[in-house]
């Protein structure tokens, strides 16, 4: 039996069935927490906060404080946690390796191909976490994706050409919208 069609949803489902986006979630949290960098950036934003520093602010009850201080520094701090996933996950030596190495694996089990089908990573040309991020935030990296996605869904749906669907001179006749 040859190769079978395989689309990044059946991946994608093979993968969050077996546990492995689970698994690949907890790395990335413990990845996160044992982030120093991180953490003295989160510590240095709360300790340089308009809240805290504001006269008065001892007087604040800690719920007040800490509704207030989440206001404040909830996006930021999601951000630059947002930026250290991102580098997480397209580390071409780390854990973005090991995600791309599981991806192509479930893909080649699927769909009947012996692994590896791409080139090994030290083969291809790094992607720069940088990079990315200076040209995309997350949001839109997801609508791209969401974009990839329905292509895919598209160009496996393809309208066959029936006699119907031909004039009398025989050439094709123009879609109607």
């Amino acid at each position: 039996m040859g190769p079978t069609v395989v689309t990044p949803e059946d991946v994608l489902e093979t993968l969050m069935n077996d546990g492995t986006i689970d698994a690949i979630r907890l790395k990335i949290l413990n990845q996160l927490k044992a982030n120093e960098d991180l953490k003295k950036n989160t510590i240095t934003m709360v300790e340089q906060s308009k809240v805290l520093n504001t006269p008065g602010a001892e007087k604040q009850t800690k719920r007040e404080l800490f509704d207030s201080l989440r206001q404040e520094l909830e996006a930021p701090v999601l951000e630059k946690a947002s930026k250290a996933v991102w580098e997480l996950i397209l580390d071409s030596s780390g854990l973005g390796k090991e995600i791309g190495e599981t991806v192509e694996k479930v893909f080649c089990r699927l769909s009947g191909f012996e692994t590896p089908i791409f080139p090994s990573s030290a083969e291809a040309p790094p992607i720069a976490a940088d990079t990315v991020m200076a040209n995309a935030s997350s949001s839109s990296m997801k609508r791209k994706i969401d974009k990839v996605i329905q292509n895919e869904k598209t160009r496996e749906v393809r309208p066959s050409k029936t006699p119907a669907s031909k004039s009398h001179d025989g050439n094709h006749a123009a879609p109607s919208h």
